[in-house]
């Protein structure tokens, strides 16, 4: 039996790899990417992979789908917030997916992929996954817009896999991330920056009604992440096809999670406020918080890592000592 694994490579995609070596060993996993990038592929050292497979070649030929494959885990995207050019995303994340899609339906294999909390915008309609929603969401920036575009066409669609199920992924943080560069979580970031520095820069409110710091999301460990993914492949002939959010359900301020932070490296805490940049001020989301009731009722009953639990185990666990999931 085996695992398709896109985006494999990347920083959710090589540690749901490590997860299926450590839970699933008999488990073959073919892992799909472009593998351009040397610093992403070594998230993938010390994994044990069947097949690695060209991104662009995994679409234009079926050769790679064999008969034992039960599962397509769909996690390769564009994920750069601040990119502005709509055409990048229609290729990698909008299009490519549809690719994606289309061989999971015509070959009857199981598909979960990956959408974004992105698609809620400024969360104006709230943030409950109920697909009626899904047309009137009004995203931020164009990433936003091509996970949501994708969300839209897939409800569009008469012929789909046999299972699927999207996943709206709120603020994800956690070990394989070193890659990330501007886009990795504000948890690395914040590391970094007391290592070098002794203190933390957060952004300050550009809205009167919140204080500086005070800005709040719905931040989700990645082993999380992982642990939903095997439920749902567990549990695939009970839970119904559709798309679901995938973060706590508790919003935690900016100020929460450095305190988090100071605390795990035992540094006396020390913040400084500083301005959002001027490229993303307007399309900056000041408050997210998944309404995760419909994954509950399929049945996940798992707690979630607290932000303070969370950030310790990866600060002393990865980040101090350098390592990878």
């Amino acid at each position: 039996m085996a695992v398709v694994v896109t985006g494999a490579a990347g920083f959710i995609g090589s540690g749901v790899i490590s997860y299926l070596n450590k839970n699933y060993p008999r488990k073959d996993v073919i892992a799909v990417d472009d593998f351009s990038r040397r610093d992403k592929n070594i998230n993938l050292e010390r994994k044990i992979v069947k097949e690695f497979v060209n991104r662009n070649t995994f679409i234009s030929t079926n050769n790679h789908i064999r008969d034992d494959v039960d599962l397509i885990i769909h996690l390769g995207a564009r994920t750069d917030t601040t990119e502005m050019d709509k055409a990048v995303f229609d290729k990698l994340n909008l299009n490519y997916s549809k690719a994606i899609w289309k061989i999971s339906a015509e070959n009857k294999i199981p598909l979960i992929y990956a959408s974004s909390a992105a698609t809620y915008g400024a969360g104006e309609l709230g943030y409950k996954d109920n697909h009626d929603i899904i047309p009137e969401l009004k995203p931020l920036n164009p990433y936003g817009e091509s996970k949501n575009e994708f969300d839209k066409w897939v409800l569009r669609q008469d012929k789909k896999p046999v299972f699927w199920v999207g996943l709206k992924f709120f603020n994800v943080f956690g070990p394989n991330e070193y890659h990330k560069g501007r886009m990795a979580s504000v948890i690395f970031h914040a590391y970094n920056q007391v290592k070098s520095t002794g203190k933390i820069r957060l952004f300050r409110s550009h809205k009167p009604e919140y204080k500086n710091g005070e800005q709040m999301r719905d931040f989700i460990y990645v082993k999380d992440i992982f642990k939903v993914i095997d439920f749902l492949f567990k549990n695939k002939d009970k839970v119904e096809s559709g798309i679901y959010n995938l973060g706590t359900g508790v919003a935690r301020s900016f100020n929460d999670l450095a305190m988090s932070v100071f605390y795990a490296l035992e540094k006396t805490p020390k913040i400084e406020y500083i301005d959002t940049p001027v490229d993303i001020r307007d399309k900056y989301q000041y408050y997210t918080k998944a309404e995760v009731d419909k994954l509950r009722r399929q049945g996940y009953l798992d707690s979630f890592y607290s932000l303070e639990k969370a950030v310790i185990d990866y600060v002393r666990n990865f980040l101090n000592l350098g390592k990878y999931y």
